[in-house]
């Protein structure tokens, strides 16, 4: 039988520069069960989506107890290890930060996303020491190895501070986190082959990547150094425009070929069988 710390060490394994881990984010248990079907190696919640999809905004609004909920339902439908984003830790402690984590281990995952954007204060970030205390609270919650820590950084993705600063601001928040405990470095927000490169070599440990449409294809990223690439809110982004692009020409044009290439009631059935 596979226990969940056999999962844990699995998702450790998967986190090498030059070979990523690809994450096609999902944000309930149909979608965790189609990326698992299309060849996954692992499940990694999007906060966004799984937000989005319950009513409420992106933001660290959700609360950890939906969020366990549907960690929970999502690890027990699938076989793979299963990583949650859990925004900023869902409280305003780090002592909170490390109930969420031994909840979301309850619930079954073997890692974790904490990023240190902040919201609904004049400052984009946490300070550097105080998201170093939050991780240190995470890392002493989880114990070794049995969670993966990857800390976000937001200074790209929020545009923080003067742009000719801000690789060395990324630089500097990554040795801080790695030194209170993180075991991974996410820096979405930049594609750019360049910046990707030096964060590559300046970070030493995995460094997760944030991907679109715009963003240089897996076998460029995988030369640059990256361990882990996330396609995050983008996939369901991509799912609720076909909703509103199909519901649209259903009362504007009273057509339906919007619909055309869906899933079959069959197929979605036989997820569950």
């Amino acid at each position: 039988m596979i226990t969940q710390n056999d999962k844990a060490l699995r998702f450790r394994s998967l986190h090498e520069g030059g070979r990523p881990l690809i994450l096609a984010n999902a944000w309930d248990v149909v979608s965790a069960r189609l990326v698992e079907e299309a060849g996954a190696s692992a499940i990694a919640t999007t906060s966004a989506g799984v937000a989005w999809s319950l009513g409420v905004p992106d933001g660290d609004l959700l609360g950890r107890d939906r969020v366990f909920d549907l960690v929970s339902r999502m690890a027990a439908a699938v076989a793979l290890p299963v990583t949650a984003d859990i925004e900023s830790g869902y409280s305003a402690t780090p002592g909170g930060v490390g109930e969420t984590i031994r909840g979301v281990m309850q619930a079954g995952a073997v890692g974790v996303n904490i990023e240190d954007a902040l919201y609904g204060s004049a400052s984009a970030l946490r300070a550097v020491p105080e998201q170093a205390e939050r991780i240190a609270a995470a890392r002493e919650a989880a114990g070794r190895p049995e969670l993966f820590v990857n800390a976000r950084i937001d200074t790209y993705l929020r545009q923080v501070g003067d742009p000719a600063a801000r690789l060395d601001d990324t630089l500097a928040r990554a040795a801080a986190y790695l030194e209170a405990g993180a075991d991974g470095i996410f820096v979405p927000g930049v594609t750019d082959p360049d910046t990707v490169a030096t964060l590559t070599v300046g970070i030493p440990a995995p460094l997760n990547v944030l991907a679109g449409p715009t963003a240089p294809d897996i076998a460029t990223l995988a030369g640059l150094g990256v361990a882990r690439v996330s396609l995050g809110s983008s996939i369901a982004a991509a799912a609720y425009a076909l909703v509103q692009r199909a519901a649209e020409e259903a009362f504007t044009q009273g057509t339906y070929l919007s619909l055309a290439g869906g899933l079959t009631y069959g197929e979605l059935n036989s997820l569950f069988a």
